[in-house]
């Protein structure tokens, strides 16, 4: 029962989450092949390198530069011939090509698994991570996302044989027009060790600044909540939460956020969760391992003043 790994690529570089993938994807089988649509084929070097990969199957075409989830998702639904999983991290990328795949295998997928435990048996959250539902499938190909909070992330080490993969490049009846992506110096969002979130409680944009000066001061990525997103204190690239990002990191230091269910999903599992709060019963306050109760501009303020 071989499981086939859909790699998502930054650049040159394999993302975090498809590394999650190859971890949890060795539960359910010895035999894992990585799976690769892309316009440059020295983008298998990095790929090869993955360690627990046996092979390498590439799609190599111009038309993928910027492929869309219908062309994407044919590619895939073919490439799945013989294997039993098809397993990719839980992003943006993959939850908007995987049901397409499910669709044209007609097969249902399983979204945000975090644990595995048996090769059909899977726990994914539900209703904002209050109720952690235990699925079977009984599906002879079985597709999942799986969530990277929840896995330990495959290193490097490996020496995978790569093979070119002849694809016929299906029709499409849309056409890609451009890319408009934020660019920050500051650690990625979902594999920062630090992150830094600010909430509604900041009051406005302006004020919104003191965290990410605070984040620079601490080399941490920024974060925030909803609430903040919705009245435009920053974009929604930063939200955290259910309907955002979710994190784990080993300090994630929320400020002026209340804590919503939504919001408490996404971040639930970071190791060490620090609150600037004058609130004691919100539930942010509640779930952390150290509550500042004071006002949150004068904490900002003795913060982003300390010198380290």
């Amino acid at each position: 029962m071989s499981a086939l790994i859909l790699i998502e690529l930054n650049g040159s570089e394999v993302n975090a989450s498809s590394r999650a993938a190859i971890t949890a994807a060795s539960q359910l089988s010895d035999s894992i092949d990585a799976l690769v649509l892309t316009n440059d084929s020295s983008n298998s070097e990095s790929v090869s390198k993955l360690a627990g990969i046996n092979s390498v199957k590439m799609i190599v075409d111009d038309a993928l530069e910027h492929a869309n989830v219908e062309v994407a998702s044919k590619l895939i639904a073919e490439a799945m011939s013989g294997y039993k999983y098809l397993v990719s991290g839980s992003s943006t990328y993959s939850k908007n090509i995987l049901p397409r795949v499910g669709a044209l295998l007609d097969v249902q997928p399983i979204s945000d698994v975090c644990e595995i435990k048996s090769n059909n048996t899977f726990v994914r959250p539900l209703y904002a991570g209050n109720i952690m539902a235990t699925v079977e499938s009984s599906d002879e190909i079985i597709i999942m996302t799986v969530r990277a909070t929840a896995f330990e992330h495959s290193g490097d080490g490996g020496s995978a044989k790569v093979e070119a993969l002849s694809s016929t490049i299906p029709e499409s009846n849309s056409t890609f027009i451009s890319l408009q992506e934020s660019q920050s110096e500051r650690p990625e969002l979902t594999t920062a060790a630090r992150i830094v979130s600010g909430g509604r409680g900041l009051g406005s944009k302006e004020n919104f600044a003191l965290i990410e000066q605070l984040a620079d001061k601490l080399d941490a990525a920024v974060g925030a909540s909803r609430a903040a997103v919705d009245a435009g204190f920053i974009s929604n690239d930063y939200q955290v939460g259910q309907t955002g990002k979710v994190v784990a990191p080993q300090l994630y230091l929320a400020v002026g956020i209340s804590g919503a269910i939504q919001h408490l999903a996404g971040m639930k599992d970071s190791q060490v969760i620090v609150v600037i709060n004058n609130d004691p019963d919100a539930p942010m306050s509640r779930m952390a391992d150290l509550v500042w109760q004071t006002d949150l501009f004068v904490a900002l303020k003795e913060l982003n003043e300390y010198q380290i």
